[in-house]
């Protein structure tokens, strides 16, 4: 069948409602780019860069209050001493393969000096995922030109999934993996807002999936659908970003991130030694202007006690941008013959089905 998002099978996650597009482009201001390479001579290229813009572009002027968290460490993702040390996303956030993110964040940094996308100083966020199983990842193809053109396709929103941007060449629970994305509708006493998660996913064993709680890994074994590989590599890693409208603090968007590791549990994302397990979270809500004059005033802040609607909503929106990513992507061959398979959507429907799930 063709491929689908999840709730277009019938298959919901939590209880909480979407936005309109069910993306972290439904956080008014937040735009998404991709640029996609793929190729097959003269080597083999599976790969890419996915861009997340906050503010239209004008982050680099008008700063967001952020938070990081490091479920396991072995990933890359740059800028985040200064975040972790201010409390601040100063950039666009720009996700790629692990050995071109020096390369990737350079590009942004020019980018942005050109089109005066930044203010006293810059240090991009540039992360990465490993896609050397389908991409011949040292032959380097990303180029300049590649970082300027995922930021000129940057657009609010439907956003595009799967196979694209920085995950064309990813692999998730041994299907074909990459880019997901979701929101939700967080309601407090003190109003409603927009709570968005995007994934670029690369982690995972077959036997640990789990949709909505059935553990379709199981059911639908490599007996059904092969693994890409005979020895699975010890590498896995995942990417989340979240995005909200909500005027947060530093200290409640990294609480924020935190809450990135409930839905990747769900999904059956346990962080194994070799993950890049990096999160981050940032806010819209407050106003940060670069160079301020004076004191900034602040927007009311939202209370600790009005954050459980957000962890509840960050823990839904990234277990379904994951299996969002996993619905989209399409069986994909690439370097060394190297074969990842899309998770078959009508036999996970049937399964979902005998579990009483739909």
């Amino acid at each position: 069948m063709n491929r689908a998002r999840l709730r277009e099978l019938g298959i919901k996650i939590g209880g909480l409602p979407t936005g309109l597009h069910n993306a972290i482009t439904d956080v008014t201001g937040v735009l998404v780019g991709h640029v996609s390479v793929v190729q097959d001579e003269p080597r083999v290229a599976r790969t890419g860069i996915t861009v997340v813009v906050p503010r239209e572009g004008a982050i680099g002027h008008n700063y967001c209050f952020a938070g990081f968290h490091r479920f396991n460490g072995c990933g890359e993702m740059t800028g985040i001493q200064w975040l972790e040390e201010s409390g601040l996303l100063t950039s666009a956030v720009a996700i790629t393969n692990t050995h071109q993110v020096g390369l990737v964040r350079d590009a942004l940094s020019e980018f942005s000096f050109e089109h005066q996308f930044y203010g006293p100083f810059f240090l991009p966020v540039v992360t990465e995922t490993y896609d050397g199983w389908l991409s011949d990842s040292n032959a380097q193809f990303l180029t300049k030109e590649h970082l300027y053109a995922a930021m000129r396709s940057a657009s609010a929103g439907p956003v595009a999934e799967g196979c694209v941007g920085g995950g064309t060449g990813m692999i998730c629970h041994d299907f074909k993996g990459g880019i997901g994305t979701s929101s939700r509708l967080v309601e407090t006493p003190v109003g409603t807002y927009t709570l968005g998660a995007l994934v670029q996913t690369n982690y995972g064993a077959r036997a640990q999936l789990r949709v909505a709680g059935v553990p379709v890994g199981l059911e639908i074994g490599p007996e059904l659908v092969p693994t890409p590989w005979e020895t699975p590599p010890d590498s896995s890693s995942i990417v989340v970003v979240l995005a909200t409208d909500a005027p947060l603090l530093p200290d409640q968007c990294k609480r924020l991130a935190q809450r990135a590791t409930s839905g990747l549990a769900r999904a059956g994302g346990v962080g194994h030694n070799t993950s890049g397990d990096l999160f981050l979270a940032f806010a819209t809500g407050q106003h940060l202007p670069a160079r301020p004059e004076g004191l900034i005033p602040l927007a009311p802040i939202l209370p600790q006690r009005f954050m459980d609607p957000f962890f509840n909503a960050a823990a839904d929106a990234v277990e379904e941008a994951i299996l969002n990513a996993l619905c989209a992507a399409e069986t994909t061959r690439g370097f060394q013959g190297h074969v990842a398979h899309a998770l078959p959507l009508d036999e996970l429907q049937r399964v979902m089905a005998r579990y009483g799930r739909r």
